[in-house]
């Protein structure tokens, strides 16, 4: 898929922030969205998790929809490989749900403020 430039200066800034969620914490699509003050853009940070897969250093895994599924596990090469990483890290995931999903969220406009 082609993108315009503007959209691929989103998914740079999407992938900065994904790159600072803390191991043993998750965040949402739209917490990311609203931190980077497009509050109506979870789907496009999903489409740059999508693309995440060929960075390494992006730990797309962190990232879940804002009630703590694994929306994205089909990304991972298999569809256990998200929920094992985080639970590598300590989050505990049940039927491909982040369990005491409001402790482990991590905010970026709280942890960081406004961008």
């Amino acid at each position: 898929m082609d993108y315009a430039p503007e959209t691929e200066n989103f998914f740079v800034k999407v992938y900065a922030v994904v790159r600072l969620i803390p191991k043993g914490r998750v965040t949402s699509y739209g917490a990311i969205a609203k931190y980077l003050g497009a509050a109506g853009s979870s789907r496009m940070v999903g489409w740059a998790m999508n693309g995440a897969g060929k960075y390494p250093d992006i730990p797309a895994h962190r990232v879940v929809n804002r009630s703590g599924l694994l929306t994205g596990k089909m990304h991972f090469g298999s569809t256990t490989a998200m929920q094992q990483m985080l639970e590598e890290e300590g989050i505990q995931v049940v039927a491909d749900k982040v369990q005491n999903f409001k402790t482990v969220f991590w905010d970026p406009l709280t942890e960081l403020g406004p961008s």
